[in-house]
């Protein structure tokens, strides 16, 4: 079999990445006609085509998604390889890239990264917000070595080590006339209420569609947002009301100004937040001590959340 360049692997892999040859040379440095010509000698060393030129730009054929496979998988081995050398060093050196929807930032900026950096003062990282589908797909793209994400859809090349469980609840403000309503709530109770909600890419807002379907009614939001900032500011406001998992506005909650209602249907109890890598990824000592940070930590505070919850029954 012929061997594979490095370089025409990149230019593939940027190409596609970028949409278009012409934004993939801008990136490169490069003229776009060193990217097409890199690009068609593969294809003919391989004798298959690699991209499919469309209106919009290029797409990868099915040979040339083989391909970008291969490259990425070949890029975090060398990560890794590099970062386990690194790690003679006793963890000096390192770099991590965690991918993460809004929701979780409040439980890494309590303490957890706060504990992860007075041990490991010299590591740094990268956290960038996401919505679950895009979340997902980082991840598996080896763009991000760990990904926090809410209700992920299933997704085989995904692993999962840990798992919480975070049903979603009907966020108002304490003195909204719902704070005080008996029982769980049910969606058709809304009616009538300003609703805030997620964009439909993130789980959120497709678990809460699911529960819609179960109970026949139809939720018209007010508000549609891709920040879960935006929300509860929505709420804190006294303007409407919204649907998150109460991990999300904890601060809030335990300052007495947002009020967390249990919810009716089933469907939106059995809910989780995960920490997913992509399965068969050898994670770099930095990241996977990350990794290990996290967890405990996430699963400490989910039991201390437990007994709180119990005790205040």
């Amino acid at each position: 079999m012929q061997s594979l360049d490095e370089r025409c692997l990149r230019y593939l892999a940027e190409a596609v990445g970028c949409g278009s040859v012409r934004a993939a040379a801008d990136k490169l440095n490069v003229n776009a006609s060193a990217v097409s010509r890199q690009i068609v000698q593969m294809e003919g060393q391989l004798a298959t085509p690699l991209i499919e030129r469309h209106r919009r730009g290029v797409r990868a054929t099915p040979a040339g998604s083989l391909l970008l496979d291969y490259y990425r998988r070949q890029a975090s081995d060398r990560e890794d390889i590099l970062a386990k050398l690194t790690e003679l060093k006793g963890l000096r050196r390192g770099h991590i890239d965690v991918v993460l929807g809004e929701g979780f930032v409040g439980d890494l900026m309590s303490g957890l990264l706060q504990g992860f950096w007075a041990r490991h003062p010299d590591l740094t990282m990268t956290l960038d917000l996401a919505a679950t589908n895009d979340v997902v797909r980082r991840v598996v793209e080896d763009e991000a070595h760990l990904g926090l994400v809410y209700n992920p859809p299933p997704e085989p090349r995904l692993r999962t080590h840990l798992a919480m469980p975070h049903p979603i609840r009907l966020l108002v403000r304490a003195d909204h006339p719902l704070a005080a309503h008996p029982g769980p709530v049910r969606l058709a109770d809304l009616a009538g209420h300003r609703l805030g909600t997620m964009h439909p890419a993130y789980g959120i807002r497709q678990i809460i569609a699911a529960a819609e379907r179960a109970e026949g009614v139809r939720l018209d939001p007010v508000l549609i947002t891709g920040s879960i900032g935006v929300l509860k500011q929505f709420v804190a406001s006294g303007i409407g009301v919204t649907l998150l998992p109460a991990f999300c506005a904890a601060q809030e909650i335990s300052a007495g100004s947002l009020v967390a209602l249990p919810l009716a249907d089933p469907g939106l109890d059995g809910v989780e937040a995960q920490i997913v890598t992509r399965l068969g990824r050898q994670l770099s000592p930095a990241a996977g001590t990350l990794l290990q940070h996290l967890a405990r930590g996430m699963a400490g505070e989910a039991r201390s959340g437990t007994r709180r919850s119990s005790s205040s029954r």
